[in-house]
């Protein structure tokens, strides 16, 4: 076992003293010991309660004959973060998620790994950290939240956002802006719809590093309880026939991921994650392959944002594995991948059945023939930018706007709240990307205020930050290079127009190639935003967050 070089032989008797310390017997000491990584806090309603999914997933290992050790790790609510500088430090925990596990797990020669996060960035930084570390491994997640109940009807996070706009705008009351507050957030687990949380808790059930059921049972549901003990049970299965992280996370599976993501239309962070997680599994992914992807993959889900159901229904309908079985016909899938079932993908989904047709669209009725998120190319971004093309409005999917230009996110809401954003416009946020913010912010704030006035099927926006998954309507992120970087987007002038074409994949900056080149020798890079700290450092080192290589190697 790993673990030996930290319990066996004399020389280890200092060692075995601090174990002592700790509580643990002779007998606890010699079994593998595994690391049981757990996020719980109490300021991310996705992680307040993850301190009985790990006590379940210590059970579970303790029924299989191992010693689970349970140490912590960090993660940022997203939607505390919104709309204020602390969004800033959301990507960046990503990293030091990563760095926290792999150091907490080299440190101690944990034997595996049960990872218990839930939200944003910290169910991809877990899953980096332990690919790096290469330990047999098991994501745990803590499952979505419910809906909530608003006016008779579902409702959730973006709703709240929504609905500030609605309030702005005059057509809603404050008594019904209170309603949103108090009800569209009903209890713990991660925001209701499919957003990055429950996008990537989906990927690792793709990806086959996560038991089935992972993400889509709700964290309010004793099945997520149950799931945790059989997690706990099955990573003790790993560590017997050392099956590894990288053995489950490879070019075949992480493919697969691309695949799903598109047939269930998931948040267009997943294009910033996957790229990440497969570099630290030593394989090669990029925007590219995306769109190639998308062309023979129907979308088969509209969940929230971009329809009126939710994770919950997309358990009731079958889950992931239905969404898989519904596909497998198409040979888009590989199903022949070891997973931490101990069977292959195949066997996983063998016998699931789709109970709900509107929910899992069958492949002779899809919402779209292509996939659910586009990556646009063009003189705007010449390294490319991604849409969410599932949640966009027919109309918007073919246009040409007229830039209104803001060089913060604070400037754009000032903007629009004001009521100078009109028809036909489309807002153009700069300066917001991982070294300009710096930390790429995600911003839900732009997108459901207008989404709130009426707006979402009539101006875009772009920005080379990060839109969050729970956004709808024409908003295009992650646009590269960034403005800092001297990207074309720094060279965009009020009233210029850009042309958008997401059936053929395209984003064009109508001006010519000599004004261009012109607008870009005069253009001076800005001073860095933040000059001290951990977000100084970050923005010294990144390089383009829509490679996932976050870090420069130095």
């Amino acid at each position: 076992m790993k673990s030996d070089v930290v319990k066996k032989g004399v020389e280890r008797v200092p060692n075995r003293s601090l174990f002592k310390a700790l509580g643990y017997t002779d007998e606890e000491i010699e079994r593998p010991m595994i690391g049981i990584v757990c996020a719980k806090s109490e300021i991310v309603p996705g992680h307040m309660w993850l301190d009985k999914v790990a006590e379940a997933v210590k059970r579970g290992v303790l029924m299989a004959g191992g010693t689970p050790i349970e140490v912590p790790a960090i993660g940022v609510c997203d939607g505390i973060a919104m709309g204020h500088k602390g969004m800033k430090y959301s990507l960046v925990t990503r990293e030091l998620i990563a760095d926290s596990v792999e150091c907490m797990a080299e440190a101690h020669a944990f034997d595996g790994l049960v990872l218990i996060p839930n939200c944003d960035k910290i169910v991809p930084g877990m899953l980096m950290g332990a690919l790096r570390l290469n330990l047999p491994t098991v994501v745990c997640s803590g499952g979505p939240m419910l809906a909530g109940r608003v006016a008779g009807h579902k409702t959730s996070l973006s709703s709240t956002f929504e609905a500030v706009g609605k309030f702005l705008a005059g057509k809603i009351t404050q008594e019904e802006l209170d309603e949103y507050e108090n009800n569209s957030c009903p209890g713990c687990g991660s925001c209701s719809g499919m957003y990055t949380a429950n996008s990537m808790n989906c990927m690792c059930e793709v990806l086959g590093i996560a038991l089935p059921g992972n993400g889509t049972i709700p964290a309010a549901y004793a099945e997520r309880i149950r799931l945790a003990k059989h997690a706990g049970m099955q990573i003790m299965e790993m560590v017997k026939k050392d099956i590894k992280a990288r053995d489950i996370v490879n070019e075949k599976s992480l493919r697969n991921a691309l695949t799903m993501d598109m047939v269930l239309g998931c948040s267009t962070n997943t294009m910033l994650h996957l790229p990440a997680i497969a570099h630290e599994a030593g394989v090669h992914i990029d925007l590219d392959m995306a769109n190639s992807i998308s062309e023979h993959t129907p979308n088969l889900c509209h969940l929230a944002p971009a329809g009126p159901t939710y994770m919950e229904d997309l358990n009731e309908a079958g889950g992931i594995r239905a969404v898989m079985n519904e596909v497998s016909s198409l040979g888009i899938l590989d199903l022949d991948l070891m997973t931490v079932t101990g069977k292959t993908i195949r066997e996983n989904i063998a016998g699931a059945v789709n109970k709900n047709k509107e929910i899992i669209r069958p492949l002779d009725n899809p919402y779209s023939k292509t996939g659910g998120i586009a990556v646009l190319k063009g003189n705007l971004a010449p390294n490319g930018c991604v849409v969410k093309r599932g949640a966009v409005a027919p109309e918007m999917l073919k246009h040409t706007c007229v830039a209104k230009v803001y060089n913060s996110e604070e400037e754009a809401i000032a903007a629009i709240d004001g009521g100078k954003i009109e028809k036909g416009d489309i807002v153009v946020i700069r300066y917001e990307g991982p070294k300009g913010g710096p930390g790429m912010r995600e911003m839900l704030a732009p997108t459901s205020r207008l989404a709130g006035m009426g707006l979402a099927s009539d101006v875009a926006l772009i920005t080379d930050g990060r839109f969050s998954g729970a956004t709808r309507g024409a908003s295009i992120g992650h646009v590269s290079p960034e403005a800092a970087e001297g990207g074309p987007i720094a060279f965009v002038e009020n009233g210029d127009k850009i042309d958008i074409d997401m059936i053929a994949c395209t984003i064009k900056l109508l001006v010519s190639d000599e004004e261009l080149a012109r607008r870009k020798a005069n253009w001076v890079a800005p001073e860095p935003k933040i000059k001290t700290g951990y977000l100084a450092r970050y923005a010294k080192l990144v390089t383009n967050a829509a490679t996932g290589a976050v870090f420069k190697d130095e």
